[in-house]
């Protein structure tokens, strides 16, 4: 059994200590351990956190391999330090079997840098009329409990009442993007003053809020679990807070770009920052950050949305929305949440560990750095600036928001049950 002792390092930010790893588990963490023959990683001025797992990642197999693949997209994971994400249904075909689900599991299995979790569809084809076959995703090798029909809204109040009964049996869990379609429709940015100087048609606070105050109602009725995927209005963050003051089971997401990004940049026309739902306004961004600082939202997710570059270096309107964020969150955590004293590591460890494997069911991810728990674990060097540079990106896509902007810390390395995908911030 393959011994690794990282020495030195600051778990959740606190105490200096060293960390063993025997085989596929933690087996001792202390001062000044030994272990003759041991791997020994010097992680002196280093944070060791539990990998981090992202509820919302396209990894866009099957069907646009053009912009990403299983293998490409956990290989970006785990250079980000992640070790689990939840795979994203809306690919071709849909992932609304039990068939396409298992494919994506293998495919993840196949790949081996990290875990990936599918996302069943809510309705057939992503198309809000037909409820897709939630039981036997559920019941498939895959054991799916995350359903979402991400990149469109189930806008129709009685399929989303009968999905959030029917994953009660299950306990599964419905992730909404909330999106009123009618109030969106040709939406290009954030409805705003921005938006009304550019001439681009706005898409409101309201359309997202609208949909959230809708379903939160709707989850309390029928006693069952929804979750809000990138949440981004401050009007949003109010409405689950009532909720979850009422002891609710709500749960909502933030992006980074969120965290970090506002509808000013968009005047640049540059169709990096068009992304759905859209770059909100400075007030936004403080509101977002204090919610995830007060645990209002449970988890920061990538909503990582490769797209290849044709898709991209085009004119405004043409363009897809998404930005690519799995090798950039936790920098942009760290500089957002973390470097203006909002939360500290261990609250880190909660917002993109715990508690998002947590809202997916996720055995062995999220888990304290102690004896007897999986080695699944990240080290970073909080101390590192660097310069984005998406040309060294292990994503297929090179859509990132933050090109030539300088970010703090950088992954250093990445374990998954005991074997390093990442060493010295290079995948293995």
């Amino acid at each position: 059994m393959s011994e690794i002792l990282i020495r030195g390092a600051k778990v959740l930010g606190g105490a200096v200590q060293d960390v063993l790893i025997s085989g596929e588990t933690v087996t001792a963490v202390g001062a000044a351990l030994e272990a003759p023959g041991a791997t020994v990683v010097e992680a002196a001025g280093h944070i060791l956190l539990p990998g981090l797992v992202d509820l919302h990642t396209h990894l866009r197999e099957p069907g646009r391999e053009d912009s990403e693949t299983v293998l490409t997209g956990t290989r970006a994971a785990a250079a980000g330090g992640y070790t689990a994400v939840h795979a994203m249904a809306n690919t071709f075909p849909v992932a609304d079997t039990a068939g396409v689900v298992e494919q994506v599991w293998r495919l993840g299995k196949e790949s081996g840098y990290c875990d990936v979790q599918p996302v069943g569809a809510v309705t057939v084809g992503l198309e809000g009329k037909q409820l897709a076959e939630l039981g036997a995703m559920a019941d498939s090798a895959a054991q799916v409990r995350v359903f979402s029909d991400d990149g469109k809204c189930v806008d129709d109040a009685v399929i989303m009442r009968r999905a959030l009964e029917y994953v009660k049996a299950f306990d599964g869990v419905v992730a909404q993007h909330a999106q009123e379609p009618r109030l969106t429709e040709g939406a290009q940015m954030n409805e705003g003053t921005v938006s009304g100087e550019l001439g681009l048609t706005g898409w409101p606070a309201v359309a997202e809020e609208s949909v959230i105050a809708r379903d939160v109602l709707l989850a309390a009725h029928v006693g069952s679990r929804v979750h809000i995927c990138h949440l981004s209005t401050a009007g949003s963050v109010e409405i689950v807070r009532w909720a979850k003051s009422k002891g609710w089971d709500v749960t909502a997401e933030v992006t980074p770009h969120h965290l970090l990004l506002t509808d000013e940049l968009v005047r640049s026309y540059n169709p990096v920052y068009k992304v759905n739902p859209p770059l909100r306004t400075e007030a936004d961004v403080v509101a977002l950050r204090e919610a995830l600082a007060d645990g209002t939202i449970d988890c920061v997710a990538t909503d990582h949305a490769p797209h290849p570059h044709e898709d991209k270096d085009c004119e405004w309107a043409a363009a897809a929305m998404g930005m690519v964020g799995l090798e950039t969150a936790l920098s942009v955590v760290q500089h957002t949440m973390v470097d203006t004293g909002l939360l500290d590591w261990a609250g880190v460890a909660d917002r993109m560990s715990a508690r998002p494997a947590a809202i997916g069911r996720l055995a062995g991810h999220g888990r304290p750095v102690a004896p007897g728990e999986p080695a699944n674990l990240v080290l970073l060097d909080p101390a590192y600036r660097g310069v984005v540079n998406p040309a060294g990106f292990a994503s297929r896509s090179r859509n990132t928001p933050y090109e030539g902007r300088e970010l703090p810390g950088r992954v250093v390395a990445t374990f998954l049950r005991g074997r390093a995908t990442v060493m010295d911030g290079k995948l293995t």
